[in-house]
């Protein structure tokens, strides 16, 4: 039995794709977004793996994944890039939770792979016209990356992180610099603004109307302060989704899982069970 978190990698398309892996039984694939790793479900992981096989990937571009130069990283490729991979490691069908841009790529397996989603979680997720966030849309604009060196990116992130949380002591220097090293270098940096320029809410406005058509029991679970993806987003996303039900997540930023994971966990296990 699989008692410990495994790092594993596959390739897929020819690109290493790294992912965390723990626990037997059926499938839970989670989806982390940007500017975070699979580490985000580390307090997780153990949790749900009790009952579980509980794989968290790194997204191509992101955490110990491969940084190619000239992929595509929109939501749209890596939810073709998350199918390949759970065919490459035999889970072909999965309970699915994204959070953040993660939440996105979940939202268009769900639309385009119906068959590959048993039930769905969607976590302070990326909707709509949600996204880009305000923060980053100056990063997006051209010259952004070049006018600005190493050092300063790496100071403006730090600044950037702990506006997500309400508990300000959560996001502690370790954590910050946790999330930081897979960009801490200048290929970091440069994959980090390759990824800033394909966010773009065109692939999940082209699937809001289908959402409709989703027939997954569906959990939509919000941190009531989030202040990057506003909570006035969760009910709509509600209204959207046939079988979905809204979970308030109290006093927590968008990093709800860094702040509350014991409660997040005892939900998600409620819903997968």
């Amino acid at each position: 039995m699989n008692t410990q978190t495994t790092k594993n990698h596959t390739y897929i398309d020819g690109h290493k794709i790294a992912f965390l892996e723990q626990g037997v039984g059926s499938p839970i694939i989670l989806l982390h977004g940007i500017p975070t790793n699979s580490l985000m479900w580390r307090n997780i992981i153990p949790e749900l793996a009790k009952k579980h096989r509980v794989i968290a990937p790194d997204l191509l571009n992101y955490g110990k994944s491969e940084k190619p130069e000239s992929a595509d990283v929109s939501i749209n490729a890596q939810s073709s890039m998350i199918v390949k991979l759970m065919d490459a490691i035999d889970a072909r069908q999965a309970d699915i939770v994204g959070h953040d841009i993660g939440g996105g790529i979940a939202q268009l397996i769900a639309v385009n792979h119906p068959e590959k989603v048993r039930k769905l979680v969607l976590m302070d997720s990326i909707c709509f016209d949600s996204w880009p966030i305000p923060e980053f849309e100056p990063l997006q604009e051209p010259g952004a990356e070049s006018e600005m060196s190493l050092e300063d990116f790496l100071s403006m992130m730090k600044d950037f992180l702990p506006k997500g949380v309400q508990d300000k002591s959560v996001m502690a220097d370790e954590l910050i610099n946790m999330y930081l090293e897979p960009w801490s270098t200048e290929d970091g940096k440069h994959a980090f603004f390759r990824n800033l320029k394909r966010l773009n809410k065109e692939y999940t406005q082209a699937v809001a109307d289908e959402l409709s058509n989703l027939q997954q029991q569906t959990l939509i679970m919000w941190g009531d302060q989030d202040p990057f993806q506003k909570p006035d987003y969760a009910p709509k996303l509600v209204d959207s989704i046939p079988n979905a039900e809204l979970v308030w997540i109290k006093d927590v930023g968008h990093w709800l899982i860094e702040e509350k994971p014991a409660k997040i966990s005892e939900h998600l296990n409620q819903f997968f069970d």
